[in-house]
């Protein structure tokens, strides 16, 4: 099977406005598998078990079990295909038939009734714009290979770059993963210290952020941001966060977290070494103003 890429752009352009359509139907697909994890993955602390993990061609859930069956379902994004898994059987779904999300929910709970999974979910979107249950949505039905592929290559050497950038901690720390509320990539370190109960949180925000935290991350844009961009956030927010410095040039705070464009890390002459001095100096603003002990918390592979 071909693939259709180009392998001499390392890091694609992604303007969000060329994709938009197929990045809506990707995200909507994704919180349809991501409602799968919620309900059969074992449960992790910050809700570590509902997000998405790296694999060669895209991201797969962790191992789910329902019915006695252990399954497990990837995004193939190289060859366009959802990827559903048990110990006996395989079975898939091709994504460029540009199904629209209800016929994807259709065919996925067939797929997985022929398996002997017989799997239940809040069949609707969350904390999405969109609110038309999965069962229902003919509307989102785009899906861009060659937008897709791009996608696939700035979260794969995302992913890379942020996993270095893990090695240099030694503290609790998250694994790196795609998180299918907001559809961020993410990484995040922790202090150790519990963050201050605040009573106004729903419950999935109290587990997230039950200790006090430094996060990292990168998203494709959407309507608050509308381009790609990398991130990081402290919370609780430190005072004075917002006045520490940011490198390299192009980074700059905006309501408290620090964003550093995609488009300004890809036109530098070594993009992965800019990556890694934003990231670093967004965590020594955030070290330096909540007051974290950093020197026990630096891993011997830190620069």
């Amino acid at each position: 099977m071909n693939v259709d890429i180009d392998r001499a752009d390392t890091w694609p352009e992604l303007p969000l406005n060329e994709w938009r359509p197929t990045k809506d139907t990707l995200h909507l697909y994704s919180q349809i598998v991501g409602k799968l994890a919620l309900a059969y993955a074992p449960a992790r602390n910050h809700w570590w078990h509902v997000s998405f993990r790296p694999t060669s061609h895209g991201y797969a859930t962790r191992r789910m079990r329902a019915q006695g069956i252990d399954f497990q379902i990837e995004f193939d994004l190289t060859f366009h295909r959802l990827m559903v898994r048990t110990a006996h059987a395989e079975q898939s779904i091709d994504l460029r038939r540009s199904l629209s999300v209800a016929a994807f929910y259709r065919e996925l709970w067939e797929l997985l009734g022929g398996l002997g999974i017989h799997a239940e979910i809040k069949a609707e979107p969350y904390g999405m714009p969109m609110t038309t249950p999965f069962a229902q949505d003919e509307e989102h039905r785009s899906y861009d290979p060659r937008a897709v592929t791009r996608y696939r290559r700035v979260l794969s050497d995302s992913w890379w770059i942020l996993d270095e950038f893990s090695s240099w901690f030694s503290g609790k720390s998250s694994p790196v993963q795609l998180f299918w509320h907001s559809f961020d990539l993410a990484y995040t370190r922790f202090s150790g210290a519990r963050a201050p109960v605040d009573p106004q949180a729903d419950s999935v925000t109290r587990e997230a952020y039950s200790h006090s935290v430094i996060s990292f991350g990168f998203w494709a844009g959407d309507d608050k941001i509308a381009e790609p961009a990398f991130y990081a956030y402290a919370a609780p927010e430190p005072e004075g966060l917002t006045e520490e410095t940011l490198r390299p040039y192009g980074a700059q705070w905006a309501t408290g977290m620090a964003l550093y464009p995609y488009a300004r890390m890809r036109a530098e002459p070594d993009p992965r070494r800019a990556l890694l001095d934003f990231l670093q100096s967004a965590y020594e603003a955030g070290v330096q103003t909540a007051s974290w002990d950093a020197g026990d918390l630096s891993s011997s592979w830190c620069p």
